[in-house]
């Protein structure tokens, strides 16, 4: 388990390895989690603009490494999308 401010992600459920950290689905799947927090503390700090841009450079990561594994590894995205309840 890796706990991230709070939250636990399961490691085997999105790693390759047992010490994998760097894989695009356990980074899509960390940042999910890392997303899902800013989108809650902006729900009750809703001016906090220098929280908003952080979360807006998240985000965009993601999407990037979405678009990265879409094209190394199909099968693997869809896992991820449906795995994380991700729309595309």
């Amino acid at each position: 388990m890796v706990d991230l401010l709070g939250k636990e992600i399961k490691i085997d459920e999105f790693s390759r390895h047992e010490k994998d950290t760097g894989s695009p689905e356990f980074q899509i799947a960390l940042l999910t989690k890392r997303i899902q927090m800013l989108t809650g503390h902006l729900k009750s700090h809703a001016h906090d603009y220098s929280t908003r841009r952080g979360l807006l450079k998240v985000v965009g990561k993601r999407r990037k490494l979405l678009k990265y594994l879409s094209k190394k590894n199909v099968s693997k995205y869809n896992e991820i999308l449906s795995s994380l309840s991700l729309r595309r």
